[in-house]
């Protein structure tokens, strides 16, 4: 049972944090996009577009898809639009709305594709905005979403401190704002919802010295993430200053370690209606 003050998003909304969610969406592109196909799609919902990263990539892979992406935070869809306004590929053939994504105010059956990608962790009901999700999709349109399975998270060196900021990380999440394990659920919340030809695939990053480029930029990204969700966990007292400190230490060094390892698995699904 989740407490009743719900957080909505347990990262912020500073600079860094919107500018880590533009890098992780570029490092990303070719492991989230590649069972991605709206070749074929006129019209798709993008839910929870945060600052417009996941939009650009829509936009510039197909460039026969109008979009249309929402979000619930102003702070983000201001990002959003500075971010895409210079964009000539994209230019007439997106908006950007402020919408909740478990009320959306579409008519049924509006749109003939959707995408999400990191939404549902961070939502209070993730079936109710797949019900809407449905609602506002034609008969035989097709969803993709990207979510995360934060078990999975491994590091090498062995990095207590990391872990144990890790783990209660992902109590923080659970309690107060989504959850952190929710890849793993996607199978039964899209047959629950009334979808069909559901599939799931895992996809991992794995990246030790053969890659150290790929493994860099994956320990920055992952440290930014980690440390943007310690003022909120320390203002509700998940964890203290000094755990926060140790746990930075150490990324820090696992940063500068040329045998590190880096290894993170998500859950890719894709389903019709």
């Amino acid at each position: 049972m989740k407490p009743k003050k719900y957080t909505p998003y347990l990262h912020g909304f500073d600079q860094t944090e919107q500018q880590r969610l533009i890098d992780t969406a570029q490092f990303s592109e070719h492991s989230i996009y590649q069972n991605v196909d709206f070749s074929e799609n006129k019209n798709v919902l993008e839910i929870g577009c945060g600052v417009g990263a996941q939009s650009e990539i829509l936009l510039r892979r197909f460039p026969k898809l109008e979009l249309t992406s929402i979000d619930l935070r102003d702070e983000q869809l201001s990002v959003a639009k500075k971010y895409l306004h210079s964009n000539k590929l994209s230019k007439s053939r997106y908006q950007f709305l402020k919408m909740d994504a478990e009320h959306l105010t579409f008519p049924d059956e509006s749109f003939d594709g959707a995408f999400l990608c990191w939404v549902l962790e961070h939502v209070p009901h993730p079936e109710k905005v797949l019900l809407e999700t449905i609602r506002v999709l034609k008969t035989g349109s097709k969803v993709y979403l990207t979510e995360v399975l934060n078990s999975t998270f491994f590091l090498d060196p062995y990095s207590p401190d990391v872990w144990t900021y890790w783990m209660k990380f992902n109590d923080f999440q659970y309690d107060y704002a989504g959850d952190p394990f929710i890849g793993a659920k996607l199978g039964n919340l899209l047959t629950d919802c009334g979808f069909k030809n559901i599939e799931t695939r895992v996809v991992s990053w794995h990246f030790d010295k053969r890659f150290p480029k790929q493994r860099q930029k994956a320990l920055n990204i992952w440290s930014h993430l980690l440390l943007s969700a310690a003022p909120l966990m320390l203002k509700h007292k998940y964890i203290t200053s000094q755990e926060v400190s140790k746990c930075q230490t150490q990324l820090n060094n696992l940063r500068n370690d040329s045998r590190a390892v880096f290894f993170f698995s998500f859950i890719q699904a894709d389903a019709s209606t």
